[in-house]
């Protein structure tokens, strides 16, 4: 069977629906939206050389995507990325292969030297990647909890003096502190494609205007007025809630801040009627790994990272 793969357009909303369809078939622990996948596309910084693909049967049945680009945010040149999707029911067919192919075109023509994809830890997923030349690096964790039959821990009782929570929405004027925090954390955080957060106009469109990141259920922890921590919040408006990102900066640590941030955005979520709650791990991020296991959030998958030299390289 000849798969077709084109490239998606921020106004092609019914492909934009088909990708949402494709990746919640293929990883049902991310929070993903066509209005979400479409600001993807229009907030994409132009060195970041973003592609989002899709690929379709003869009769123009989705049944796959990829997203690609380089990792423009990377203080190490010529990293890229490249993430293949195809829905479990049309496996077999050569979407992947057709995906990869595209993709891997794609990032050696703008001067990429080694790509990076998270594969899920199954046999098939694997063999997948291996034959295609890619390499297993380090492994992250998708966790669950059950928000709507689960048991959160409650919050304290008075918080410690000099600490306040507010959500992320108290901050719609002025937003800056919270990229400074999230600079901070980001560069803390255990993985093998460093990342520097250094461009607050960059950070604006792609991150603080994302559509699925809920400013209201997102929890801020101030020391003293400071931005000591946060939780950040993405939902897919209507049951499925995830943490894209939970931290405390440095000067801060050791106070269970991170804890308070993720009780207090937790409880929010599940009174606002969400009851499914999922965030990520790298496996060797210990101390967050601790914090979302006494929450009772339970492992539902791995991914391996995995990595291949492109031909710019040779």
């Amino acid at each position: 069977m000849t798969i077709h793969v084109r490239g998606v357009r921020p106004e092609d909303l019914p492909a934009a629906e088909a990708v949402v369809r494709i990746r919640r078939a293929a990883l049902p622990f991310m929070i993903s939206t066509p209005s979400g996948v479409a600001h993807e596309l229009t907030s994409a910084h132009p060195e970041k050389h973003y592609r989002l693909l899709l690929a379709e049967t003869p009769d123009g049945r989705p049944v796959g995507t990829a997203q690609a680009g380089l990792a423009y945010d990377s203080p190490q040149p010529g990293l890229s990325f490249v993430n293949v999707h195809v829905d479990p029911a049309h496996q077999g067919l050569g979407a992947g292969t057709a995906l990869l192919r595209a993709a891997e075109e794609h990032l050696a023509a703008r001067g990429a030297v080694d790509a990076y994809a998270w594969v899920l830890d199954g046999p098939a997923h694997r063999s997948f990647a291996e034959r295609h030349g890619y390499r297993p690096s380090r492994s992250a964790h998708f966790l669950r909890l059950d928000l709507a039959a689960g048991t959160l821990p409650p919050l304290p009782g008075e918080l410690p003096a000099g600490v306040e929570l507010r959500p992320g929405s108290a901050f719609a004027a002025d937003p800056r502190p919270l990229y400074e925090a999230d600079a901070e954390v980001t560069a803390d955080e255990p993985g093998d494609v460093p990342v520097e957060l250094d461009d607050y106009e960059d950070w604006l469109d792609t991150v603080w205007h994302q559509p699925t990141l809920d400013h209201e259920l997102t929890t801020v922890v101030l020391v003293d007025g400071v931005v000591a921590g946060f939780t950040a919040a993405r939902t897919d408006g209507a049951t499925r809630y995830g943490s894209a990102m939970t931290g405390t900066r440095r000067a801060f640590r050791g106070r269970g801040l991170a804890k308070l941030a993720k009780t207090d955005s937790l409880h929010r979520a599940r009174a606002a009627g969400y009851t499914e709650a999922f965030t990520g791990n790298d496996a060797g991020n210990g101390p967050m790994l601790a914090i979302n296991a006494w929450f009772g959030y339970e492992n539902c998958a791995t991914e391996t990272r995995f990595t291949k030299q492109l031909g710019a390289a040779r």
